[in-house]
């Protein structure tokens, strides 16, 4: 008898478990869902005349490749606000 009453207590503290972590999942499921997107810059700017080779949205930058001239540049903006962080001339060795 008191081993039918530990085994109906296990399966029902288990069920309780089950139940509770699955409230937790579905929580952290809508709290990812539901959250902003990340704040893109709606402008950046680079010299006038160059032409743009590529730009990239990676990890809180904006990378933009142009030539300028003969030369060819890499501009690193943040973001968020659009400033430019560092500006890099590719050239060929």
């Amino acid at each position: 008898m008191l081993g039918k009453a530990r085994r109906s207590f296990a399966i029902s503290m288990g069920i309780l478990l089950l139940g509770f972590m699955a409230i937790g999942f579905a929580l952290v499921y809508r709290v990812m869902r539901d959250s902003p997107p990340p704040v893109v810059a709606e402008m950046v700017s680079i010299p006038a005349g160059s032409e743009v080779v590529s730009a990239l949205n990676t990890d809180g930058t904006v990378q933009v490749t142009y030539r300028a001239g003969g030369a060819v540049m890499l501009a690193i903006f943040d973001a968020g606000t659009g400033a430019l962080l560092r500006s890099i001339e590719i050239g060929m060795e």
